[in-house]
């Protein structure tokens, strides 16, 4: 797909087909104020269920969006802290766990995060932050019914290129479905089960690719689950033909 097909493509995303989305979210609102109090209890809940499709429809054109937008961002490869992001996105998530323990009440979890030192890579500081925001938010997400959440972000010993990798002890999943895993809007889980859209890995294999790395998973149902990455240095991309 060319350039020029590729900005008509987000042109409809972001105008033509929100336009219609924005009237069936409207005038379901105005029925719902104006006439909920004279339907029952099904009726307000069909109204309810357009609304709430409605809202996914909107995320899921955010979604797709982003990921074209990642496609143009170019990779600024430099040294970066590898263990220093992963404890900032351990503050931030151990700040949202305890907000949301303040909102609904409940007590904080407590997770136990293990991130190991001295881990570098030659990488985009901005965008590999965007994967450890993503796997580690999802180490947290599908750890939610464990009595003692388990996070552990390290690299494997004696690999080339380094092998970096994030586990939880959570919810896991079933290897014959992994082939779903990154793929835009696939869940390996009801929304109902754990809430979210479905975008987070399609993002975060478009990011290890952009490096030049790969990126892979293992995991047991009820077992918790392991995700892999590695990251390309620009020297290595050109050894192997590729262009940094």
């Amino acid at each position: 797909m060319s350039e020029s097909d590729q900005e008509v493509l987000r042109y409809a995303l972001s105008h033509d087909l929100r336009a219609p989305l924005r009237v069936v979210d409207g005038f379901t609102r105005i029925l719902k104020e104006d006439y909920g109090k004279v339907l029952d209890r099904v009726g307000n809940d069909h109204l309810d269920r357009v609304l709430a499709a409605s809202s996914r429809m909107n995320g899921m054109i955010d979604a797709i969006l982003a990921q074209a937008q990642l496609a143009r961002e170019p990779v600024e490869r430099k040294r970066i802290d590898l263990s220093l992001l992963a404890k900032d996105v351990v503050r931030d998530l151990s700040d949202l766990e305890r907000d949301e323990g303040l909102v609904t009440g409940q007590a904080s979890r407590r997770a136990e995060f293990k991130v190991a030192d001295g881990m570098v890579a030659e990488a985009d500081p901005t965008l590999v932050r965007r994967v450890l925001d993503n796997l580690m938010g999802n180490a947290l997400k599908y750890s939610a019914k464990v009595a003692q959440p388990c996070i552990e972000v390290g690299v494997m010993p004696a690999t080339n290129p380094a092998v970096f990798y994030v586990k939880d002890n959570g919810a896991g999943f079933d290897m014959q479905h992994a082939d779903k895993l990154f793929g835009l809007f696939q869940r390996l889980h009801s929304a109902k089960e754990f809430p979210g859209t479905g975008v987070g890995l399609a993002g975060v294999k478009n990011i290890i690719s952009h490096h030049e790395g790969r990126v892979w998973a293992e995991a047991q149902s009820g077992q918790g689950a392991c995700f892999y990455f590695t990251l390309i240095s620009a020297a290595q991309a050109q050894a192997q033909g590729r262009s940094g």
